[in-house]
């Protein structure tokens, strides 16, 4: 494939303070869809992620949602719950003290948590999809992402996992379509082929850079990685790892 010759589409669920792997998928894209109309799932990335603590260990910022009270289980319905209990002790001034605390000494700290902490006790958060996608899109500008976001909920797909991975391609006059290494599983390649559809499946290889409390550890939320390396993190996060040109 010439590099720059074609139109590639990718997309994923919306993940709290995501980790690499999701910033680099969005990166290899022209569109990226936030896929905010799929079903949420418990026990996943979309109301949590881990950062690692001075403790040496990773620990897990959850924020906390009212399924009960949220109209359907597509993410883009799900409401954060409105804990009753003292201003200080709510989820997010908790999370804004465990990143202050973790990361308030490392390097470009300083650089990084004007946001988080307007984010996190500067705003009034209701929908967890608006929480996620107030990050990516800051993410997004950080790690030098041009990519165009699109809000599936504001598209009206109705396909279902590897259907819905081909709506998107046609919708947006894909040729190339990049979806996880996971979607091997599930992703019928066959329907992709007969429009004229390349799929390349992900596997992102994660990178190791210097990181406070002992040994590194992998797979945590992109805020260890910007705290840690500031201006350095795309050239990090991506190195070793396939581009956009080839595509």
């Amino acid at each position: 494939m010439n590099p720059g010759a074609h139109r590639i589409v990718s997309g994923h669920q919306p993940a709290y303070l995501p980790w690499l792997g999701l910033l680099h998928k969005a990166s290899l894209a022209d569109v990226f869809v936030y896929m905010d109309d799929v079903q949420y799932l418990e026990g996943d990335w979309q109301n949590r992620n881990r950062i690692k603590v001075a403790e040496k260990t990773a620990s897990w910022l959850t924020v906390p949602v009212d399924l009960k009270k949220s109209p359907s289980r597509r993410i883009c319905d799900i409401l954060i719950k409105q804990e009753d209990c003292r201003e200080e002790d709510r989820w997010n001034a908790r999370h804004w003290k465990t990143i202050r605390t973790s990361y308030g000494r490392a390097e470009f700290f300083e650089k990084y948590c004007g946001f988080f902490e307007a984010l996190l006790l500067g705003q009034h958060w209701e929908r967890l999809a608006d929480l996620n996608i107030a990050i990516l899109r800051k993410a997004f500008e950080w790690f030098e992402i041009d990519t165009e976001l699109i809000v599936g909920s504001e598209q009206g797909f109705s396909g279902r996992k590897s259907d819905l991975v081909l709506e998107h391609a046609v919708q947006f006059n894909a040729d190339v379509i990049v979806t996880g290494i996971l979607g091997k599983q599930y992703i019928d390649t066959s329907s992709f082929e007969a429009k004229g559809i390349h799929v390349v499946f992900q596997d992102y290889h994660h990178p190791e850079y210097p990181q406070r409390f002992g040994p590194f550890l992998s797979h945590l939320s992109f805020i260890d990685l910007i705290f840690n390396c500031g201006p350095r993190s795309r050239e990090i996060a991506f190195a070793g790892n396939i581009g956009k040109h080839d595509l």
